[in-house]
């Protein structure tokens, strides 16, 4: 979802760090659609877990690559030897081609604040350290020292960024754990019930997906000396709680869509869930001119207006 809201919008702007885009280069699991627009583009059916899936992809020398490919939190959880084949086989994978490659692209790396595992403080300073309480957020720890290591040794320019939980995700539910966040705004939204598996208490860390393209799309333009040896930054968000968001959507969707919310616990989800950071404090970020959304209501009209109003 990310990938294609990023690839038209570049295509839309035509331009990435102040540059005119020559062409764009797109790979997923399946042959990806071209976005709307002039630009030329290629598209590759590939797998990340698979050594030598990337040497195509890196045959025409891209200044910028952008790695999203991942299997998500309760399908890395439930599917442990998919979950490292992709998350981690597959991100040295392509770290090891673009090093024998020769060119030193910049190389944006999403993360998640799943690295992060408790105890930890109610809100996340930059400097607090890295323990993961699942494998996917362990993948993704393993990924953020990788690509430390390999911008260290020089074979790409790497700037991580973890991401918050997306919300509203735009289509049908996916296998994230944190799927939910999405789908007790989106699905009411939409006339359709939707399932609660988490107390109205439960307080976690989102943004809009029109943020986290914006992130992505700033994350090509910084500049690598300003953000030092630690290649990745806690990306900013939005900490609210899931009855801040059921009023957000009450107030976007009065109160027959809250009603369309359904309240089922599911325990694994939960305390998967309830062990997550709930807020940050990300001021490396904010420093070199990352900015999300203002309030969980920003987020719901983002929805609105890029989803529902097309």
């Amino acid at each position: 979802m990310l990938g294609r809201k990023l690839v038209e919008r570049l295509a839309r702007e035509g331009a990435l760090a102040g540059e005119a885009i020559e062409g764009l280069i797109l790979a997923d699991v399946v042959e990806p659609q071209a976005p709307p627009g002039d630009i030329p583009c290629e598209r590759y059916a590939a797998d990340v877990s698979q050594r030598g899936a990337e040497e195509t992809l890196l045959a025409e020398r891209p200044e910028v690559i952008y790695h999203l490919a991942a299997v998500v939190s309760g399908e890395a959880e439930s599917d442990f030897d998919k979950g490292y084949r992709v998350n981690l086989d597959g991100t040295r994978n392509l770290f090891e081609a673009i090093r024998h490659a020769g060119h030193r692209p910049r190389v944006v790396f999403a993360s998640s604040i799943a690295v992060y595992g408790q105890p930890f403080p109610d809100v996340i300073e930059d400097d607090q350290f890295l323990g993961p309480l699942t494998s996917y957020g362990t993948q993704k720890a393993i990924g953020e020292l990788l690509l430390n290591d390999y911008t260290r040794k020089g074979f790409l320019d790497g700037i991580g960024l973890r991401l918050p939980t997306v919300a509203v995700r735009p289509g049908r539910p996916n296998a994230a754990a944190s799927g939910f966040f999405s789908n007790i705004i989106r699905e009411p939204l939409n006339g359709q019930e939707a399932v609660l598996p988490v107390p109205d208490d439960t307080r976690h860390w989102v943004c809009s997906p029109r943020s986290a393209v914006g992130f992505l799309v700033h994350a090509a333009t910084v500049d690598g000396a300003a953000v030092g040896p630690r290649r990745t930054l806690s990306m900013p968000g939005v900490s609210v709680t899931v009855a801040e968001q059921l009023e957000s959507l009450r107030r976007a969707g009065g109160d027959e869509a809250v009603a369309r919310v359904r309240r089922e616990r599911d325990e694994t989800i939960a305390g998967m869930v309830g062990a997550w950071a709930r807020a940050f404090d990300p001021q490396r970020a904010l420093a070199l001119g990352f900015r999300a959304d203002d309030d969980f209501d920003a987020i719901v009209r983002a929805h609105v207006e890029d989803e529902l109003t097309r």
